[in-house]
């Protein structure tokens, strides 16, 4: 919610004639509880599959749908100029094709010509439509007008089918929006570089050593950050796809080696770093050139230690830079985090026990240890995004801390 006085942000949603349609209904309530006022627009196909009443009893203020019988004389110009951010979901083949050819033939399309707010569509579709080159040229067209992009998942469509082109999960669509206004969070001009996933390190060319990391809380504390205002850089070794946004810089890694050479550079820019990608301690000193195989008899492999990337961090860490470090631990976790913290000098050090059921690998519940020089807390089990905003609430405290003791952000260079 909102801070006390602080206007709500103002989010037009646009909803357009697919099945999908009924999720937009939760993608509002979710809007609505995080404290953004909220315009429904619906098309004309739009009320083919879902209410007005529904809507209105929701949202903000009254649904509308028609350029021309509603209470405002210019509804568009209105709704265009007052948002803050336009998203439609689900977003249709058919009006993907019309807003990427510029036309306003329903209030809808003319609110996006109206506005200079930014704008977020979700497609959904059935998969063959999806995959048509028509839709990915307007897709690409509208991409490099600066719209940013939920892209659907796959899954169970209309009439029985299953492929890509499911409505992206309404949270997740609330979670990226939520990122998109957050220009004005606490973690606003902040440049912020997140690590997630298990590094994979090769033994031959079709086998690795790797870990059970799923990447879900380094991603969450992403977008977290992007909710509150940062600039972001994700590191990650995750093959899942992420939502384009304007704040947000993706890059793909494998192994430790190269997660160490991004982050060594990043840390030159980042205000704060959040080292949540579970790192191999090991790997093989020698990597097969070919696959090895049973004839050849039981491999004799031998190991060498990965680059403890954090303890580098720390080392050629700028004044002022908060580095975050996490411990996934079997074994009497809160001390062993707590050595963790003590030797590897780092600002923030999140613990969790694994071992625990719903924790940590594979799940999308957590619940951690937050250390800090200061203090010790315990966040139960709870959702990733809770944990990553917990994680976050403690970095905004230590940024603000410093900037007590050495004035204004960006005294130092940067």
């Amino acid at each position: 919610m909102p801070a006390e006085g602080t206007p709500a942000q103002r989010v037009v949603l646009g909803v357009t004639g697919g099945i999908s349609a009924y999720k937009a209904v939760e993608v509002c309530r979710r809007l609505v509880e995080a404290g953004v006022h909220v315009s429904p627009v619906l098309t004309a196909d739009a009320l083919r599959f879902v209410g007005k009443t529904t809507f209105s009893a929701l949202a903000s203020v009254p649904a509308q749908s028609s350029l021309f019988d509603e209470a405002s004389p210019i509804p568009h110009t209105r709704l265009g100029q007052s948002a803050d951010l336009v998203l439609v979901a689900p977003a249709t083949a058919d009006f993907l094709a019309r807003y990427a050819a510029g036309m306003a033939n329903d209030l809808l399309t003319a609110t996006l010509l109206a506005t200079r707010a930014p704008v977020l569509v979700c497609p959904a579709m059935h998969t063959e439509m999806w995959e048509h080159p028509s839709v990915q040229e307007n897709l690409d067209t509208l991409r490099r007008r600066g719209v940013s992009v939920v892209p659907p998942e796959s899954g169970a469509l209309a009439a029985g089918d299953v492929g890509v082109g499911r409505l992206a999960d309404p949270a997740s669509i609330v979670s990226v929006a939520l990122a998109m206004l957050g220009g004005r969070g606490d973690l606003s001009g902040r440049r912020v570089a997140v690590s997630a996933g298990g590094t994979r390190e090769p033994i031959d060319p079709v086998r690795h050593l790797s870990n059970r990391s799923s990447g879900k809380q380094g991603h969450a504390l992403a977008i977290a950050a992007l909710r509150r205002g940062a600039e972001v850089t994700l590191v990650t070794t995750v093959e899942r796809p992420v939502p384009a946004h304007p704040r947000l810089s993706v890059v793909r890694v494998d192994t430790a080696a190269e997660m160490e050479s991004v982050l060594s550079i990043e840390s030159d820019k980042a205000d704060v770093i959040v080292m949540a990608a579970a790192v191999a301690d090991f790997r093989p000193k020698q990597v097969a050139t070919k696959k090895l195989t049973k004839d050849d008899g039981v491999p004799n492999i031998v190991f060498e230690p990965t680059p403890d990337i954090l303890c580098g961090l720390v080392g050629r860490r700028r004044a002022g830079q908060v580095i975050v470090g996490f411990a996934a631990e079997t074994d009497d976790p809160v001390a062993r985090g707590r050595r963790k913290f003590e030797r590897k000098g780092v600002d923030i050090m999140v613990v969790n026990d694994v071992s625990a059921p719903g924790v940590g690998f594979d799940h999308d519940t957590n619940a951690v240890t937050i250390m800090t020089a200061d203090e010790t807390e315990e966040v139960p089990l709870t959702t990733k995004d809770a944990v990553a905003d917990a994680v976050l609430d403690k970095v905004v405290a230590l940024l603000a801390g410093q900037e007590g003791r050495t004035g204004a952000p960006g005294a130092e260079e940067h």
